[in-house]
């Protein structure tokens, strides 16, 4: 079965001949992985769209705030959008899908008059963030919500918040649920806001991956071994995705990385898209420049 050795039950190991376990180790790992993609196929992606918070609230319970590092690289490339004039008031920003908090604070430990709404669909996230040395209620409103179905509208004031921040989190979502978070943080942006994505390129190493694994669920869509679930957009994918809700594209460029891995001697290609979108209502002219 899988490629295992057939090893009749009453066969034993002649005195000094040499045996290797490695056979059935890396056939026991095949047989794994095989069973995990059947899994894969009967579930089918519904399963995976429905049950994503179950699926992330768990990686959470295991993994707690030790799975990601803290983002201070948004500093270097965005911070511009963060700071604030010398007369103008503090900005507010929407995390939407904060996990542990590995944006939220940084920018707040950057940019210390930024008052920030940080919501996430996976109970046991929120409350990582709530657990945070740095967490100030005055500062942070953190809360559960899935913002593909709940109204963001019954949390934050209406067209109040000045930057949405998308940081590895729309790549989580289904695509046919996509359309339907960003139609509920535009009723809640700034009509001079902006969203700022950062995510998951097409050709990524992890698409790569998970291709060869037979583990895609749809176009561009995977599951990993855990349940949840990655998208991979390229440029245009992502631009239409926010044209047809209702965005001007004010810039969008994909980022690629060569990374070493000197213990398992392979180099992984590493691509992330990173964009700035604004209400189509509202055209202002180009503001981002892309730093290393």
């Amino acid at each position: 079965m899988g490629g295992a050795m057939a090893v009749a039950p009453h066969s034993r190991l002649l005195v000094g001949q040499h045996f290797s376990f490695g056979c059935f180790r890396s056939s026991s790992i095949s047989i794994k992985r095989q069973q995990q993609q059947r899994r894969f196929l009967l579930m089918g992606s519904d399963h995976y769209q429905e049950k994503a918070a179950k699926y992330w609230d768990h990686f959470y319970k295991i993994h707690h705030n030790k799975f990601f590092k803290d983002r201070h690289y948004l500093e270097k490339d965005w911070g511009r959008f963060f700071s604030a004039e010398k007369d103008q008031e503090a900005k507010v920003v929407l995390e939407v899908g904060c996990g542990a908090g590995n944006t939220i604070f940084p920018l707040i430990a950057a940019f210390p008059n930024l008052y920030v709404h940080a919501c996430d669909f996976s109970p046991h996230a929120i409350s990582l963030v709530k657990s945070h040395g740095d967490f100030r209620e005055d500062q942070v409103n953190a809360f559960v919500c899935d913002v593909t179905s709940d109204d963001l509208c019954q949390k934050i004031v209406p067209f109040s918040v000045d930057i949405v921040t998308l940081i590895f989190m729309l790549s989580a979502v289904s695509p046919k649920k996509m359309p339907l978070l960003l139609q509920n943080i535009r009723r809640i942006l700034n009509p001079n806001g902006y969203v700022l994505v950062r995510d998951y390129a097409t050709g990524d190493f992890a698409q790569e991956r998970l291709t060869s694994r037979n583990q895609m669920i749809g176009e561009n869509f995977y599951v990993r071994g855990d349940g949840t679930c990655v998208f991979c957009f390229s440029e245009d994918c992502l631009s239409t995705l926010f044209k047809r809700e209702g965005f001007n594209t004010v810039e969008i460029n994909v980022y690629c990385k060569q990374i070493k891995n000197c213990s398992r001697n392979i180099v992984m290609d590493r691509r992330w898209i990173r964009a700035v979108f604004s209400d189509s209502d509202c055209p202002r002219p180009t503001l981002f420049q892309e730093s290393r």
